[in-house]
């Protein structure tokens, strides 16, 4: 596997995380979107982790994505405990066979190791509290696919407790925990920053840098070096595959390796054959979207449809969205219909919809969103057979 490293990026982040930045406001959490598979977990595992570390501060790592059949606050819990029971040394190890919960960390703060990472109460602003006293340096917290703690209450309550937590350890001049919140859907992301009942209301989302030139530039370097006979190669053209690719570096090596193996029987530049592929890639993408939408019920896809025109604007049941439902299927839609309707949309594998624990709801892949506004700006939405009553192709 090809490593690509942004640490110029990871070195700016760090500096703005610890409040070095002579603008900005990471040092009260930073927040990172980007779109899913263009590289995001990557540079925060591979990028800015290291980056920290090298800075002294004590990482901990959790994707809410790992295991989505666990609840996101108890991934989160889990992380930290983990984390503090590493540097809880031989004492508290002890103590915790010999069965004895009560253990001073660091000579200061007495914690019960039993309840390390369970949420009830103050016991995950202690976890963190003790881990950076025993640890005896910064604590960065880094959480993929945060958005997706809105899920479940237990999830919202860690969201706040971090917050808290956050609160009670930095001082003036002195940041003890960083925050690091990524996701791959900034609407979803947003609903951690955006209303004054949000965990986080005030922070701001950032987007992180699509890979840019220099990644190409990296890329087309490692292919004139074992294949002298490409030289020189197109840059430009690998840009414009890169960004037909979605900017998903992923996607974008699997096919640099097809076109240049020897038993791809291609003839001709390689670039060519790329660019093809990346074609061939976005219209797969856009016919499985097409495929799933045509697939889905009228009631339900009338109610994606609406999803996917509001945004975070979307409210599943008040009059607008009732008369939008009856407009497109020329009868009435209650309230239980559209409610069933977002269910199944929801309960899809994969799913089609997005819920948070507050009755929130947006597309679960955000790359529809795109899909949506080409083919309405282009005139070609609804996709056809539509199964409404009104042949429209506006919202």
């Amino acid at each position: 596997m090809i490593a690509y490293h942004r640490t110029a990026l990871a070195q700016q982040l760090v500096q703005a995380l610890q409040g070095k930045a002579l603008l900005g406001d990471a040092h009260n959490g930073l927040f990172l979107a980007a779109p899913r598979r263009t590289g995001k977990s990557t540079f925060l595992q591979g990028d800015l982790a290291p980056a920290l570390r090298e800075a002294g501060v004590e990482v901990v790592y959790v994707d809410l994505w790992a295991d989505t059949r666990r609840d996101p606050g108890a991934l989160i819990a889990e992380a930290i405990a983990q984390a503090s029971q590493a540097h809880l040394g031989l004492v508290a190890r002890t103590a915790r066979r010999a069965g004895v919960t009560g253990v001073k960390v660091a000579g200061a703060l007495d914690i019960d190791t039993s309840r390390i990472g369970q949420l009830e109460g103050g016991t995950l602003v202690d976890a963190l509290r003790s881990l950076h006293q025993s640890a005896g340096r910064p604590v960065a917290l880094i959480v993929d696919e945060a958005q997706h703690a809105l899920t479940s209450e237990a999830g919202e309550m860690a969201m706040t407790a971090l917050k808290s937590a956050r609160d009670q350890m930095n001082l003036p001049g002195k940041v003890n925990l960083m925050l690091v919140m990524s996701g791959s859907d900034r609407d979803k992301l947003l609903r951690l920053v955006v209303s004054a009942a949000a965990p986080f209301y005030g922070s701001q989302i950032q987007t992180l840098p699509m890979l840019d030139t220099d990644f190409i530039a990296h890329i087309a370097g490692l292919v004139e070096a074992q294949r002298p006979d490409l030289v020189p190669v197109d840059r430009a053209a690998l840009q414009t595959a890169f960004a037909s690719f979605g900017h998903r570096p992923q996607f974008f090596m699997a096919a640099m390796g097809a076109v240049l193996s020897p038993l791809s029987g291609h003839g001709g530049r390689f670039e060519t054959a790329l660019q093809q592929a990346a074609q061939d890639q976005q219209a797969r993408d856009e016919s499985q979207m097409e495929s799933d939408f045509l697939g889905l019920k009228p009631t339900e896809q009338v109610v994606l449809w609406r999803v996917l025109d509001q945004g975070a604007r979307f409210r599943p049941y008040d009059a607008e969205a009732l008369r939008f439902y009856r407009d497109k299927l020329g009868r009435p839609v209650s309230v239980q219909q559209a409610q069933k309707a977002l269910e199944s949309l929801r309960q899809r594998t994969p799913a089609l919809v997005w819920k948070s624990a507050r009755g929130e709801y947006a597309v679960e892949d955000a790359a529809m969103h795109r899909w949506f506004r080409e083919r309405r700006d282009g005139g070609a939405w609804p996709p056809a057979p539509w199964q409404g009553s009104l042949p429209v192709h506006g919202p």
